[in-house]
């Protein structure tokens, strides 16, 4: 489990591992590679974004959903002091949007962008960054989300820019440590009170 940083672990972890895959990737001799830059940005960013120039192209990440896992036990378990509150389990969904000026660009990083995700779709404690003090048995899958057409054409009418190829991918399930309680002193003694009865008169 992690810490409060775990969510923007995912993030960054994710966006750096794949554009240090892809410096690495060697491409089919007939087929030429482009520049490619793989980034988190948020809804705001997205709309400033602009095209990479000829010959390269962005993947932007983008944070679009975060829901309860609904594979979580005990969520409804109040915390005492005797049993403290349970982690909150949560699934990211990411939109991956490719910026290019060419389709036949795109349509490359994309091929691409799919193949890694496929090949290598688990994120341990080796790729996550440290910031979030993930524990060494801590993994985050990444599994294709197929988005409907209107759901899809929902998400890019509340970004506003022009419509983008989109993949979705959902990261789970990543689990975030609750921040830890202030100690309090034990219970040492109880004092009672005893009222004397007033006489009736």
């Amino acid at each position: 489990m992690a810490n409060i940083a775990a969510i923007r672990s995912v993030g960054i972890s994710l966006a750096e591992n794949l554009e240090r895959s892809y410096r690495a990737a060697v491409f089919p001799v007939n087929v030429t590679k482009p520049n490619c830059s793989f980034r988190v940005v948020s809804s705001g960013r997205i709309q400033e974004e602009d095209d990479p120039g000829d010959g390269a192209a962005n993947v932007l990440i983008f944070l679009y959903h975060v829901g309860v896992d609904p594979h979580l036990r005990n969520s409804g378990r109040i915390a005492t002091p005797e049993m403290p509150a349970p982690p909150l389990s949560v699934a990211l969904h990411y939109l991956f949007t490719f910026w290019a000026n060419s389709a036949e660009i795109e349509h490359l990083v994309l091929a691409w962008t799919m193949l890694e995700l496929q090949a290598s779709p688990l994120l341990d404690a080796t790729v996550l960054s440290q910031e979030a003090q993930w524990a060494a048995e801590d993994m985050v899958q990444l599994i294709p989300e197929e988005l409907g057409n209107e759901d899809m054409m929902r998400i890019w009418d509340t970004l506003r820019p022009d419509y983008r190829l989109s993949l979705g991918y959902v990261a789970r399930a990543v689990r975030i440590d609750p921040a830890p309680q202030p100690e309090r002193p034990p219970v040492v003694a109880t004092r009672f009170n005893y009222g004397v009865p007033t006489p009736a008169r």
